[in-house]
């Protein structure tokens, strides 16, 4: 190779044996065993044993949870941002800054 030439591809190409491995030779192979992962049967469910209706109506009180919690998180939110207006009219110094109801019922 010459000084100050960029190396060509041939002298930096390594090239490295990989040969195949069986399970055997890894030591903790699949070997002799039928299953993958013992006692797997406490998983497997029965077609016949579904409960349609008890789904359902936890399917419809997640559904009614989340949906408070989102409301309520709206209610948060908005009470937050009227706190910071009423605020921020009280710190700058003006008046009436807190609407009041006024009803027409006096007699």
């Amino acid at each position: 190779m010459q000084s100050g030439s960029p190396p060509s591809d041939d002298e930096d190409a390594r090239i490295l044996p990989f040969r195949h491995r069986r399970s055997d030779e890894l030591g903790g192979g699949l070997a002799g065993r039928d299953e993958p992962v013992d006692g797997l049967d406490r998983y497997e469910h029965d077609e016949d044993g579904d409960d349609y209706r008890h789904r359902m109506l936890v399917n419809v009180a997640a559904f009614l949870l989340v949906g408070g919690l989102i409301g309520a998180g709206l209610w948060i939110a908005n009470t937050m941002a009227e706190m910071r207006k009423n605020q921020d009219c009280a710190l700058q110094g003006r008046r009436n800054c807190t609407p009041m109801e006024v009803t027409r019922e006096r007699r």
